[in-house]
């Protein structure tokens, strides 16, 4: 498995990421680490583009989907081009982009098929423009197009990871997804993940999700799903606890009794463990056919072009791979 490469497609045209990887590549830290070798889908002419603009001295190596034998050592920055019909250094998101990172995606997954790569890593994607609202996340833009049934967001970091029981959904939707299958579901799926590949049985805490873990309704979310959820598990052997009200959970003290938290939806554990360890996490998919990472951030359109991009959660996501394959 470790001599097979990882497959990073760019994403977002008008994003930071390409400026991170070539960054990475400047820096000659994957060289140092002695990674496997890395495969890019996107636009060759834009990865050339920018290397002209931030004045780095990177060499470039075009090839085709089918002909991955013919990739070069990380000296060379191995792409397999995908057409953006832009000549912008970097081009703003117009009519081309959805069918550029369709195009991306479809090039991506045909190879992951094929298995001759040992992980998929993509850059951030602007949700909003590329899915339009067909789905919540790419994680479930992932799982329809491989067939995937249950799907679980992991942010991983090694002192401490979340997993949102819901993803990208307005917050009045989450109470309707909430439910004792769901959660049960989900964290089944993680401890699978973390004793098969990470070889540990995870301490796991779960969060209510009304402040404080009480509510003035009639109906509490706490008492008639939550609980009932973690006594089942508990059933399982699972090392688990909750619920756990939010608002002091964070605080030190409190999580580093613990491995994993399973929170009712995305920000009330992206935004803490965000906060905690900044870009030192990665996005993983736990359920698809093929191990799926992003690093922890968006197209961040603000800082693009300044050159200033923070690269370690991509480096991140590129460690991860690594060691889960040689361990």
């Amino acid at each position: 498995m470790k001599n097979k490469p990882i497959l990073v497609l760019l994403g977002e045209p008008y994003s930071v990421f390409v400026e991170i990887v070539l960054k990475t590549y400047k820096f000659n830290l994957i060289n140092k680490k002695s990674y496997p070798p890395i495969i890019l889908v996107g636009s060759a002419k834009l990865v050339e583009k920018q290397i002209k603009f931030f004045k780095y001295k990177l060499k470039t190596n075009i090839i085709l989907d089918n002909e991955i034998e013919k990739i070069k050592n990380n000296k060379y920055i191995n792409i397999i081009d995908i057409d953006l019909k832009s000549n912008d250094i970097f081009t703003k998101r117009n009519i081309n982009s959805k069918k550029y990172l369709e195009k991306s995606f479809k090039t991506a997954l045909k190879i992951l098929k094929s298995g001759k790569v040992q992980g998929f890593i993509n850059g951030p994607i602007s949700k909003k423009k590329f899915l339009n609202k067909r789905f919540a996340g790419i994680t479930e833009y992932l799982a329809y197009y491989t067939n995937s049934k249950n799907v679980v967001m992991l942010i991983y970091n090694k002192n401490l990871s979340v997993s949102p029981l819901t993803t990208h959904l307005p917050l009045k939707g989450v109470v309707k997804q909430i439910s004792k299958k769901k959660i049960i579901k989900n964290v089944l799926a993680l401890q699978k993940f973390y004793e098969k590949f990470l070889k540990i049985k995870p301490n796991i805490a779960v969060l209510g999700l009304n402040p404080h873990c009480e509510t003035i309704d009639k109906f509490s979310e706490e008492k008639k799903i939550i609980t009932p959820a973690i006594s089942k598990l508990k059933l399982k052997k699972i090392k688990i606890n909750g619920p756990y009200p939010t608002d002091t959970f964070f605080l030190k003290e409190n999580y580093k009794k613990f491995d994993l938290v399973l929170g009712m939806y995305h920000d009330q554990v992206l935004t803490p463990i965000k906060t905690l360890f900044d870009f030192d996490a990665v996005n993983i998919s736990i359920g698809l056919p093929f191990l799926r990472l992003s690093p922890d951030h968006g197209p961040n359109e603000k800082m693009v072009s300044k050159g200033v991009s923070n690269p370690l959660s991509f480096i991140k996501t590129i460690d991860f791979i690594k060691k889960f394959n040689e361990d």
